[in-house]
């Protein structure tokens, strides 16, 4: 695996290290921290070995239960933190706000499912999405074993459940430019299978792109409706998931001497009247508030900026569950940057001491995880008082984080993979990941 930091910008698509930030330098035998491949792949024969020698049965899947967002009963609430420095997933106890076990996964996701995920992800045989290299994939949250997977062709994708739980919506990016809608129902016979596709090519994009670039999708709360940023084309699409069709699109211009807005990630408030798209706009980036109360009929209100005191670098969001407030993630500023929905307008920072760049709700919404990928901690937002409460250690390098009400079981062998893969021992065949070091709306296909 190698591994990137995210340098300054560049002006051209093709080069923007924002969007392709794990290119590979000369050096292709150095691994993360100068340690040679070699080395890593000397210690492969004991990783192996571990592997094949069985499973000790499962560990503490958790007893306690607690309740979701509309108070009803469910498992032990659970924040599942996807490692990209070494392919774990660390489980936190959501009541405690502790850190439960870091288990050895094979795979890794920036941006994984987690908009209504969290009030869905009920039962062991339930299933987690997760972006990987060249598609998506759902792994069952008891076993965190792979259920499904599509290979998009793209390097670049994201993807979010419908409010019911029925239909999964993926956004690729570059080459393929497309979107796909796949059957996310576990007790389905056609689960995982594509059931719907739109090519997107047609649209074209900016330079040599070959499409409008879609990014993010975001679901309306009332159903039928998913919001795509596209990067390439400067347009927020709206599209029927039940008919799959776009509905409508939105050209977005861009604000000061920017030459492009590049809208890349989106979150729909609980409410469904408003939705926060974040841009790769000019030197810091820019974020757009719009209304959906007409959902089919988006209009951009406002469009805040550094000169509103929005942070440097906003990648993604979250709102709170009154909808009256959004957390945007401002990574090169090491915070969080507070929105007043209502009004408009930034009310506030809350310092991560590092780079957070997405972040997820608990099962019960009231607490917001928040993993800081340069100092291996997720930061834990209260809602009501509007500060960190709590850090809690994880694994190498976290970026995305999801959650739910199930325990995933481990056992001896691949909690023993973990602790090699956090040593820096690199695991053979050890599966897909999107996302390698920083990151944000892409990388270069390799």
């Amino acid at each position: 695996m190698f591994f990137a930091l995210l340098p300054e910008r560049m002006s051209d698509d093709t080069t923007d290290s924002v969007l392709y930030p794990n290119r590979r330098g000369d050096d292709t035998d150095r691994a993360p921290d100068g340690v040679s491949r070699r080395t890593l792949l000397a210690g492969s024969a004991t990783v192996g070995a571990a592997a094949t020698a069985g499973c000790s049965g499962g560990s503490d899947s958790g007893s306690e239960s607690g309740s979701g967002p509309d108070g009803e009963a469910s498992g032990p609430p659970t924040v599942y933190v996807f490692n990209t420095g070494d392919m774990t997933v660390s489980v936190i106890d959501a009541d405690a706000d502790e850190l439960v076990t870091t288990t050895f996964l094979g795979a890794t996701a920036s941006f994984p499912s987690n908009q209504f995920l969290p009030g869905l992800l009920t039962d062991e045989s339930d299933a987690m999405w997760l972006n990987v290299e060249q598609g998506v994939q759902a792994v069952t949250a008891g076993s965190l074993s792979e259920a499904a997977s599509l290979d998009t062709g793209s390097g670049a994708n994201w993807q979010e459940v419908t409010p019911d739980g029925e239909h999964l919506v993926v956004s690729a990016r570059e080459p393929t430019h497309k979107q796909y809608r796949l059957d996310a129902d576990t007790d389905s016979d056609s689960f995982g299978e594509v059931t719907a596709e739109l090519d997107r090519t047609d649209e074209g994009g900016r330079g040599d792109n070959g499409g409008p670039g879609p990014c993010d999708v975001s679901i309306h709360p009332d159903g039928q409706y998913a919001y795509v940023p596209d990067i390439f084309a400067d347009t927020l699409t709206i599209i029927d998931y039940e008919d799959f069709e776009i509905v409508n699109q939105v050209s977005v211009d861009p604000v000061g001497d920017a030459d492009n807005v590049s809208p890349w990630m989106d979150t729909v408030s609980w409410d469904g009247d408003t939705l926060l798209v974040e841009n790769n706009e000019g030197d810091n980036g820019t974020e757009s508030i719009w209304d959906v109360s007409d959902p089919a009929d988006p209009e951009e209100v406002a469009r805040l900026t550094a000169d509103d005191g929005l942070g440097e670098l906003p990648l993604t969001s979250e709102i709170g569950p009154d909808s009256e407030t959004g957390y945007v993630f401002t990574a090169n500023s090491e915070a969080v940057t507070v929105i007043d929905l209502t009004a408009n307008e930034v009310t506030g920072t809350i310092d991560l001491g590092g780079k957070g760049f997405v972040g997820t709700w608990g099962p019960a919404r009231e607490t917001l995880y928040v993993p800081v990928q340069t100092s291996d901690e997720v930061k834990v937002i209260d809602h009501a008082a509007g500060e960190v409460v709590e850090t809690i250690p994880v694994g190498s390098k976290p970026y995305g984080a999801t959650a739910g009400t199930v325990r995933p079981q481990t056992d001896t062998s691949s909690n023993l993979l973990a602790s090699l893969a956090t040593l820096g021992v690199e695991i053979p065949g050890g599966g897909t990941t999107y996302c390698v070091g920083e990151c944000a709306c892409g990388h270069e296909l390799r």
